[in-house]
Formats: structure tokens, C-alpha cells, sequence
């Protein structure tokens, strides 16, 4: 599918640590979009992952989904029906387990400058996080695909890192 096809509001959901946030800063370089981190909206800057308040969450996610154009990661069901009725387009990456763990090491102990990480803040491995990438990210990879088998938006599913890569070459994306 070409990428032009997803149309100027794209949706990129996924397992944690599954490069939602490189693929959404590469897509909108190459689409002129505004490239939007649901990270970044739900927890407050310039600390180690401090929730905001969720009314404060919502209305940040609504003023942004009201743009014309954007490419916007981050799964957070809660407010995911009112994002895809606005989205033209929809990405699901699929990666496995241990990629995801393996993806979530790297960035907390090597990457200063990672995409989508929060001003100020610092990743770091939390027992907390990891528990949600082995005990969570099963039942949500479900779901994800059962919301993707439903969505009649024009959409691509990216199974593995492999998929994902070519995904890169086709659409000419720089990482």
C-alpha cells in the first residue's frame, strides 16, 4: 500500500517499545504532518512517567485529533474510538515480546535522545514496565488485532521488525 493512501491522519498503535514513535517523526517528515506522541500528552514533562490528570489527558488527545493533519502514536483505549473516527488511516505493528523487551533495555539504558521520550524526563527499567510488556502485551496484541480486522479505514499491518523494515524501503522513510 502506498502511504499516501493512509490519508493525512494516521493512527499508529502497537505493543510498547514497538518504534510507534520513530515510525510516526518518519512518516510525518515525509507527509508534512504534525507528528503527535500520546506519551507525551498523558504524562506531565520533566518527570519519570507521572500520569496527568486524566480530564487534562482528554482534552490534550481532543485538541490534537481536531487537527487537519497529523500522524499520532500511542494506543491508550480509552480515547481510541474518538481518534479513529477522526483518522484517515490506520498502523499496526505486531512485534513479539522479546523484541519489545529487548527494544525497552536499549532505550533505558543507551538512547539519550529517544523519539517520543518526555522533555526532561529520563527512561529507566521499572519492574513495572517490564510486567506490562510480558503480562499485558498478550491480551492487548489480541485486541489490537481484532480492532484492526474491523477497521475500514484504509490500514497496514506490520507483523514483525522485518515487515516493519520494508515497510521503511517502500515508503522512502529515513530513521
Amino acid at each position: 500500500m502506498n502511504l499516501d493512501t493512509l490519508g493525512p491522519r494516521i493512527c499508529i498503535l502497537g505493543p510498547s517499545n514497538s518504534g510507534k514513535s520513530t515510525l510516526a517523526d518518519a512518516i510525518a517528515a515525509k507527509q508534512g504532518l504534525e507528528p503527535i506522541h500520546l506519551d507525551r500528552l498523558y504524562h506531565l514533562p520533566h518527570t519519570d512517567w507521572q500520569p496527568r490528570p486524566a480530564g487534562e489527558f482528554l482534552t490534550l488527545h481532543d485538541a490534537a485529533i481536531a487537527g487537519e493533519r497529523w500522524v499520532m502514536d500511542g494506543n491508550y483505549s480509552s480515547c481510541l474510538p474518538q481518534r479513529l473516527a477522526r483518522a484517515t488511516g490506520l498502523i499496526l505493528l505486531d512485534l513479539s515480546t522479546p523484541l519489545s523487551l529487548w527494544r525497552y533495555a536499549r532505550r533505558t539504558w543507551f538512547e539519550r535522545d529517544r523519539r517520543g521520550a518526555l522533555d526532561g524526563g529520563r527512561d529507566s527499567v521499572k519492574w513495572s514496565m517490564i510486567r506490562h510488556i510480558v503480562v499485558a502485551t498478550p491480551p492487548n496484541r489480541k485486541r489490537y488485532a481484532q480492532l484492526y480486522a474491523r477497521c475500514e479505514l484504509p490500514k497496514v499491518l506490520c507483523p514483525s521488525a522485518r515487515a516493519l523494515a520494508r515497510r521503511y524501503r517502500e515508503w522512502g522513510l529515513a530513521r
